[in-house]
């Protein structure tokens, strides 16, 4: 494995796509309940299936779950033999990014289970085994973490929260100024945005693309409650990211979280900012509350105004902490 040599580019997430790639989630030791396990794997099949309508869709899976999985799949979307425990392409899957001369490579951070919280010995795989596949180079970033950690405009700038990256369950060792060397490299990018976040709180130490999402260059948009709680740790780092990113002169945008959602649960990740770009649209998710998913898709029109707005029910996903984002990973074309 190649170290991250100059002039990586990982291209904007709106630049058009080749496919995009996801995994089905499996694991018993994940997903112990079978009921649930088949709420989420639907949930899987439902976006895949709505994102094929735009652009080729990989589920990745071991060779003896495609049977399972091609009876919830729609017939255009490809399987690949690459084994999988769970769903969370975002982070395990390979970041793909475009060479000087113009080609492709994987920009590797290695996915270590969010600092070993969950099993990862086929996750932990799924970016070098689908390099290999395609043929690309895999090149070392030399960090461990999540592309969901991080969320980067193409252009140049990166956001993240600390939380994410300067934590001895990833990166032992390394300071801010190293993590952020190391991922500037990584992306192509030359400045970066960091915010405290949170440590400890969810197995992801709060990944940036569940509250704000870069737009296009000097745009943001940030989900935040709309009565925020100060005394709520999320509430107050989300708000504190908010501030850090008016400060830097960015348009930021703000969508309210959903007051009246089906899930009541406290723990569940209600983001409208971690929806998907493909080619010609955006998947989003809608949480049930009516005034607040109109404003979410008005805002999407407004952000993305050529693209299709699609939203779908993925609270499976909001339940164990993620959403439509977090399970897609894109192939520039």
């Amino acid at each position: 494995m190649a170290a991250s040599p100059p002039g990586l580019l990982v291209p904007a997430e709106e630049n058009r796509h080749a496919r995009t790639f996801m995994q089905w989630p499996n694991s018993r030791r994940v997903y112990p309940e079978n009921t649930f396990l088949n709420v989420v794997q639907q949930t899987i099949a439902d976006i895949a299936n709505t994102i094929v309508d735009f652009e080729p869709v990989v589920l990745l899976a071991a060779r003896d779950q495609h049977g399972a999985a091609r009876k919830r799949l729609s017939a255009k979307v490809e399987l690949w033999d690459v084994a999988t425990e769970d769903l969370w392409c975002r982070d395990s899957g390979p970041l793909f990014a475009k060479q000087p001369d113009g080609k492709l490579a994987v920009s590797h951070i290695q996915f270590n289970g969010w600092g070993g919280r969950q099993v990862h010995r086929q996750d932990g795989l799924v970016a070098e085994r689908v390099a290999e596949r395609l043929g690309l180079p895999l090149i070392a970033a030399g960090l461990r973490g999540e592309p969901g950690g991080v969320e980067q405009d193409g252009h140049g700038l990166l956001m993240a929260h600390e939380s994410s990256w300067v934590n001895n369950n990833r990166n032992t060792g390394l300071s801010r100024n190293d993590v952020e060397r190391r991922l500037l490299a990584a992306y192509g990018a030359r400045e970066m945005i960091w915010s405290a976040g949170v440590k400890g709180q969810d197995i992801t130490d709060y990944h940036i693309d569940s509250l704000a999402r870069f737009t296009g260059p000097g745009r943001v948009l940030i989900n935040l409650p709309d009565q925020p709680d100060i005394n709520d740790p999320f509430h107050a780092a989300a708000l504190d990211t908010h501030d850090k990113l008016l400060a830097a002169r960015l348009e930021v945008e703000v969508v309210p979280e959903p007051v009246s959602r089906r899930v009541k649960s406290i723990d569940f990740v209600a983001s409208y900012a971690n929806y998907y770009v493909c080619n010609g649209g955006v998947i989003a998710a809608q949480f049930g509350d009516r005034e607040t998913d109109r404003i979410a898709v008005k805002a999407l029109r407004k952000h993305y105004p050529n693209r299709e707005i699609v939203t779908l029910n993925v609270d499976a996903l909001g339940e164990i902490g993620g959403g439509i984002h977090c399970a897609t990973q894109q192939m520039p074309a």
